[in-house]
């Protein structure tokens, strides 16, 4: 696979652009896609009326080796891969709408996600409540390689920073996901919208739906409390020691780790 496309996740898959989608090795399971259209995420946007592309992002959610396939399900994981099309939304950013997980009838918790980013920039933006008090909020700036976590019960969105190419990451989920957009929804959007600048940098500009808040724009911390290694991704991680990451569907494993976390 080319570098300049995607990076090696731990097993093999390419990323196709037209259309966008996935092609799996003969040793890797994994679903037809699921398209995100732009008609889908508009009301969460700050100019819901304005152009970009069709599909504005492709979801494989269940990927992973043929030999693994009854661990995982075992374990309550699952993973699940995702690309972002080129291009702006506007003023804005390609990007999801943000959401919270639900909470899963598994763990009786809102559960945590594991993003590791394959090709492209990405921002990941996080804040504490989907509520009039958004509480602490993050921009969290990654490129190829990096992980970032998000915690339990944080609202969250994903924002491809580069307008120029496509965005693709992996994500270790609970087997119970689900997302709730209505704290989200009811606001108009994320607490903090990113805007591209004249040069096409991102910019923010706080949603007035919420009270003020304070954003901080930082890179991912180490994460070494929750089994990341540098320069290994997280399927090999899996891979090497299944056990790491059954905080995901069970997030009380890590519940110290939790509390005033930092991203």
């Amino acid at each position: 696979m080319p570098e300049s496309n995607i990076f090696n996740p731990g097993f093999s898959i390419q990323m196709t652009e037209s259309p966008m989608g996935f092609i799996y090795g003969t040793d890797v399971f994994g679903p037809e896609v699921e398209n995100r259209r732009l008609d889908d995420i508009r009301k969460s946007l700050m100019n819901p009326e304005c152009d970009g592309p069709s599909t504005v992002y492709t979801i494989a959610m269940d990927v992973g080796k043929n030999t693994h396939r009854q661990l995982l399900n075992d374990l309550h994981l699952l993973y699940g891969v995702v690309t972002y099309a080129a291009g702006k939304l506007g003023k804005e950013p390609i990007r999801s709408q943000g959401h919270i997980h639900k909470v899963s009838l598994y763990s009786g918790w809102s559960t945590p996600e594991v993003y590791e980013i394959w090709s492209g920039e990405a921002i990941i933006y996080m804040q504490e409540y989907a509520e009039d008090e958004p509480g602490r909020c993050f921009a969290i700036y990654a490129k190829r390689g990096d992980v970032v976590i998000v915690p339990p019960y944080w609202a969250h969105a994903t924002i491809s920073a580069n307008p120029d190419k496509p965005l693709t990451f992996g994500a270790w989920c609970d087997r119970d996901y689900g997302f709730v957009y209505d704290g989200v929804r009811s606001h108009k959007g994320i607490a903090w919208f990113p805007i591209f600048n004249n040069e096409n940098k991102i910019e923010w500009i706080a949603n007035p739906c919420y009270n003020p808040s304070e954003l901080i724009c930082k890179s991912p911390e180490n994460y070494e409390k929750l089994g990341i290694e540098k320069g290994k991704s997280i399927y090999k991680i899996f891979e090497d020691d299944p056990d790491t990451f059954l905080y995901v569907p069970r997030p009380q494993l890590k519940e110290e780790v939790w509390k005033n976390f930092t991203p």
